[in-house]
Order: C-alpha cells, then sequence, then structure tokens
C-alpha cells in the first residue's frame, strides 16, 4: 500500500526542514573554522618561531614571517572564484567535503614540523598553503549550500549566522592563538584536527546536492591568468613591505614593479579571456546586476577598513597602551586580544539579528546603516587619546563589531539573492574573492602607511632614547638602524619576538 501524496510531501517537507539546520551547522563550523585559522597565528607567532629556532627579525627571515601572515590569504583570495565554479559543474557538496578533508589533513601535517630554523619556517608556510586550498573549497561553497537549502524568506537569517561565524572566527583566533601557544606552538594546529575530522565525517554522511548543475568545462587559461596575476600582485605586495637598498620599504624594487605590472597585464588578459570562452571561469555578466555589483564593492571596502583596523588596534595596543598601564610586553599578545573581545561580541549580537530582519525589511537599508556606523566607529577612534580610558575604547569597538554584523548578513543575503540559481557557487566565490583580497590588500597598505610615517623619526628617536637609558652608543645605534618594518613587527606581537632563536 503506497502513502497519500499529502504524506509523501509531509515528510519530504520535515526532511527539509531538518536539513537545512544540518547545513547551517556544518557549513557555520567550516567558515568559523577556516577563519579561525586565519588569524590564530597572528599572536602565536613568537611561541612558533621559537618552536622553530629561528629569529625573524634577523636579516632576510623577515619573508617567512611575512609569508605567514599573507599566504593564508593570498591563497583564499586566488582559488575561492575557481572552486566554486567546480562547485558549480560538478556539485558543491562534492567540493565542499574535499575541502573539510583537505583542511583536516594539513592540519594534521602542521602540528608534525620535523625541521628547525629556516626548513621549518618553509614546511608551515608550505602546509598553510595547503590548508587554505581546503579552506577555499570550504568557504566559496557553503553561502551556496545554504542559499540552496533555505528558502527565500530564512535566507538571511542563515547567511548572517554563516557569515558572522567567519567574523568571530578571525577575531577569536586571536585570544585562541595566544592561549594555546602558552601550552605549545603546535596546539595552535591540534585545534583544528578533532573539529575537522568530526565534521568532515559529519558532512560525508549527511549533507547532499540540492541545487543545480551548471556542467560545461574548466577555463583552464582563465584559470591561469586570474591565479597567476592576482597572485604577482599581492606577492609584490609582500615584496613591497621589505627593505630594499637604502630604502625602507621595496616599493622602488624592479622587481614589485615587474610583479605589478605583470600582474596587471594578466588580469587584463583574463578579462579578455573570460569575454570571449563558451564556458567561463566566472560571469563578468553578473556585474550588470547592480545588487551583485555594488555589494561586492561595499564588502572590499568594509574588509579593507576591517583589516587594516585589527593590526592598529593590536600595535596601539600591544606597543603602547598596555605597556602603559602596567603589563608585561610578553604578555601583551594575549591581552591585546582579550582586549579586543568586544569587537566579537558586537559581531555575535548584530550578525544574526540583521539577517532575520533583512528576511523581512529588505538588505538595503540595513547594509547602508551598518556601513555608516562603520565609519562612524573609524572617526571615534581617531579622536581617541593615545592613553585612552577603556571603556571608551570598549564602546567604539563593540559599535564597529555592531556595524559590520549589520552590513555582512543584510550585503551577502543581497549578493547571493541576486545571481541565478545555477551560477550561486561562483558567486559565493567571488563574493569571498573580494573580501580576502581587501583583507590581504589592507595588510599592505596600513603596513606602509606607518613603515612611512615611522621611517623619518624613529632611528633618531629610539637611538638617542636607548642611549639615555644606558645602552652603549654603538648598541642604540644599531638598534636604531633596524628597518622600521622590523619595528612594526615587535609591536605587532610583542617584544619577547626578539629573544626567538
Amino acid at each position: 500500500m503506497t502513502d497519500p501524496p499529502t504524506a509523501r510531501a509531509s515528510r519530504r517537507s520535515a526532511d527539509d526542514d531538518r536539513y537545512k539546520w544540518t547545513a547551517l551547522t556544518n557549513t557555520t563550523a567550516a567558515v568559523f573554522m577556516s577563519a579561525l585559522d586565519g588569524s590564530i597565528v597572528l599572536i602565536a607567532l613568537p611561541a612558533i618561531f621559537r618552536g622553530v629556532h629561528l629569529d625573524p627579525l634577523a636579516p632576510g627571515n623577515i619573508a617567512y614571517l611575512l609569508w605567514m601572515i599573507m599566504g593564508y590569504r593570498l591563497v583564499q583570495a586566488v582559488l575561492v572564484v575557481t572552486v566554486g565554479r567546480l562547485g558549480d559543474m560538478y556539485g558543491r557538496v562534492r567540493i565542499y567535503n574535499s575541502g573539510f578533508a583537505v583542511f583536516t589533513f594539513a592540519s594534521i601535517l602542521l602540528s608534525f614540523d620535523p625541521f628547525d630554523g629556516g626548513h621549518g619556517a618553509m614546511w608551515l608556510i608550505a602546509w598553510r598553503v595547503v590548508q587554505a586550498v581546503g579552506g577555499s573549497m570550504l568557504t566559496a561553497n557553503s553561502a551556496a549550500i545554504l542559499t540552496d537549502a533555505f528558502p527565500d524568506e530564512q535566507r538571511g537569517f542563515a547567511l548572517g549566522i554563516n557569515q558572522v561565524a567567519g567574523l568571530a572566527g578571525m577575531f577569536i583566533g586571536l585570544v585562541a592563538g595566544g592561549l594555546l601557544s602558552a601550552w605549545d606552538w603546535r596546539a595552535v594546529f591540534w585545534v583544528s584536527v578533532p573539529v575537522g575530522v568530526f565534521f568532515t565525517l559529519w558532512a560525508y554522511r549527511t549533507l547532499r546536492e540540492t541545487g543545480k548543475r551548471g556542467g560545461g568545462r574548466i577555463d583552464w587559461w582563465g584559470n591561469i591568468t586570474f591565479a597567476v596575476g592576482l597572485s604577482a600582485v599581492l606577492i609584490a605586495v609582500t615584496f613591497g613591505l621589505q627593505p630594499y637598498g637604502g630604502h625602507t620599504m621595496g616599493w622602488t624594487n624592479p622587481l614589485v614593479d615587474g610583479l605589478i605590472a605583470g600582474g596587471l597585464v594578466l588580469l587584463a588578459a583574463f578579462v579578455a579571456i573570460e569575454n570571449r570562452v563558451s564556458a567561463p571561469m566566472i560571469q563578468l555578466s553578473l556585474f550588470r546586476l547592480r545588487a551583485f555589483t555594488f555589494g561586492n564593492l561595499a564588502g572590499l571596502a568594509i574588509s579593507i577598513g576591517r583589516g587594516g583596523m585589527q593590526f592598529v588596534l593590536i600595535i596601539w595596543l600591544q606597543g603602547i597602551w598596555l605597556p602603559l598601564h602596567g603589563y608585561d610586553y610578553s604578555a601583551t599578545p594575549l591581552w591585546a586580544g582579550i582586549f579586543m573581545l568586544p569587537l566579537t561580541a558586537g559581531f555575535l549580537a548584530a550578525g544574526p539579528v540583521s539577517g532575520y530582519l533583512s528576511d523581512r525589511l529588505g538588505s538595503r537599508g540595513l547594509a547602508t546603516g551598518g556601513a555608516l556606523l562603520f565609519g562612524a566607529s573609524f572617526l571615534g577612534l581617531m579622536l581617541l587619546p593615545i592613553n585612552f580610558s577603556y571603556w571608551i575604547f570598549a564602546v567604539l569597538i563593540a559599535l564597529n563589531g555592531i556595524a559590520s554584523g549589520m552590513f555582512a548578513s543584510p550585503n551577502s543575503s543581497s549578493i547571493m539573492g541576486s545571481v541565478p540559481a545555477q551560477l550561486r557557487g561562483v558567486a559565493s566565490g567571488m563574493r569571498a574573492t573580494f573580501q580576502n583580497s581587501g583583507t590581504a590588500v589592507s595588510i599592505g597598505v596600513f603596513f606602509s602607511l606607518m613603515i612611512a610615517g615611522l621611517a623619518g623619526a624613529l632611528p633618531h628617536t629610539l637611538t638617542s632614547g636607548l642611549q639615555q637609558q644606558g645602552v652603549p652608543a654603538h648598541i642604540a645605534t644599531q638598534l636604531g638602524s633596524l628597518p622600521p618594518v622590523s619595528e612594526v613587527v615587535k609591536s605587532v606581537f610583542g617584544s619577547d619576538l626578539v629573544r626567538v632563536g
């Protein structure tokens, strides 16, 4: 005896309802873990470099430190569009599940570094790149999986939780890195292993394809020109931050100029290729959609501001405010992360609420209001004195977090809801590319501004100050002649970094 159609429909509706929450839980864990691992090394770098017996401030070693920071973001910025396209072609869940497996495997190998010195650092950088490949496969397809699983009236809420999980992971990583590295530097990478194993198995067991597959072929020339072109530009940024010749930065380095010029030429070639091939890597026609184009441009601007603010606040807290209030330099990385918790609290409070409201009130007003509040919080931070009262600082960064949450969820919902169903994977990848590129670019922009500001006054001020404290003249001169990037690095990661080795 067969079930009546109404009974089958009821069971199907119940299954779909359970599945959407399963998809939300799994993808939220994925983007949280991917974002966490993107930032967790920032605070843990002193312990990591001590663990591999490498002084990152020694001549030639600053590149290792910069690549530990930039490599992960660079790979994610380059790959998310490609793996999003692969998700459209071969199944978003298939690519997503494979990403979980790759991410977990790389996390295991990161914690078993068999080398010391430069070789140990290269092992970590290489497996961080592999980890970023897995993270790209997760983030590029998570929003598309949720968009397929949730109905229109709940999509903003689901994407809001997913987006806030990623933002929260970015800042919780700062605290987690300080706590775990105080125990063992390898624990920074161990933390991803049990979570990765569990959710990988759960994803393979429970997730299923619910969206449309686009079919088609891989656009090899488009993939190559995009990946190499964007990589060249972002690699040039990392070299531009390092001293060259008699200059404090490397922007006069012919290699930097060549990489930027070559990268821009390849990106221009990529656009020309995408307009000619029958199965392009990305659909440039998506930029004809106003919500898609302006949503991504706004996301890029917010990402640049957020990434730069993160580094400036860490420097402000670790290099100035915490020492002025009696905190030992060896403890400032951890306390800087703790004192920035209002930022994360703002994310967690505003993100799901704004996603819920965007489903009922629309996305434009909430996203615009969030962007305006985001800018206003920057103006407030600019007006703070050097030795500020913490409660004012906490209120301002909490408002900044609330603003980011208000913006992120409605903006993501607007972007993903504006594209055809069969292109949601590539649209999700393009959205993530704008966000990751903004974070990577912000590092270059804000580091360059700080280094340029320090270059004129720092050598004389530092040398004379050290001599007044009884340091011999030749040692004070040697320390004062360190590249400004070294001083910025010491401020970001605590002066305990200079005792690595």
